[in-house]
């Protein structure tokens, strides 16, 4: 990634902190499920409008996307908070084949989902973020909570690691745990030392 990009992506990125609430209060029915589903998945948003009840699997809480950007499907692990919005989900669905439907139980289309999701983040109040930012957000906590990059591309759907060191760029508290485990292992090696010199 060259210098250039790598600052243009850096600007435009974000990551949702406590205006998160405020974004889903602002979200309809409909595009709040759907929010709270990228949220909690990282999935694109074609492959969330595309997705189809016959790609969800309740009993082994999986997900099977079929159109992805790198042509190649993968498999995702569902959450507690993702399983327990499907099945809210699949009690209501009108003999819709996608999860999302539109209210003909179409396909919502992508400037439908845009629109709609531009009004809700410019009522929360919050300054240039889009839909595709709530990706980012799914890869910044996972990386904050652990997960190292490998999970993290297979997650995403990326083919290699280049394409998620992007999404690592933690911040210092973060790091600090780090940081002072050195520290106090240094110091405990110091006060070893001391007490054998003595």
């Amino acid at each position: 990634m060259d210098a250039y990009y790598y600052q243009k992506w850096i600007i435009i990125a974000r990551r949702l902190t406590p205006e998160e609430d405020n974004l889903l209060k602002s979200c309809s029915k409909w595009l709040r499920d759907i929010t709270v589903f990228a949220l909690n998945t990282g999935m694109r948003q074609g492959e969330i409008l595309s997705l189809r009840w016959r790609q969800v699997d309740l009993q082994r809480q999986e997900i099977t996307v079929l159109i992805t950007k790198n042509k190649e499907p993968r498999t995702l692990p569902i959450n507690d908070a993702v399983l327990k919005l499907l099945k809210e989900k699949m009690k209501t669905h009108k003999e819709s084949e996608y999860v999302f439907p539109s209210e003909n139980g179409t396909m919502i289309g992508r400037n439908n989902l845009g629109r709609a999701f531009r009004k809700a983040v410019k009522d929360a109040g919050i300054v240039k973020f889009r839909f595709h930012d709530l990706r980012h957000t799914f890869a910044t906590r996972l990386v904050r909570l652990g997960t190292d990059l490998y999970k993290l591309a297979k997650l995403l759907g990326h083919k290699t690691l280049v394409m998620v060191t992007r999404y690592a760029h933690l911040d210092i508290e973060s790091l600090r745990s780090d940081v002072e485990a050195l520290s106090t292992k240094h110091e405990k090696n110091a006060a070893l030392l001391l007490h054998q010199a003595a």
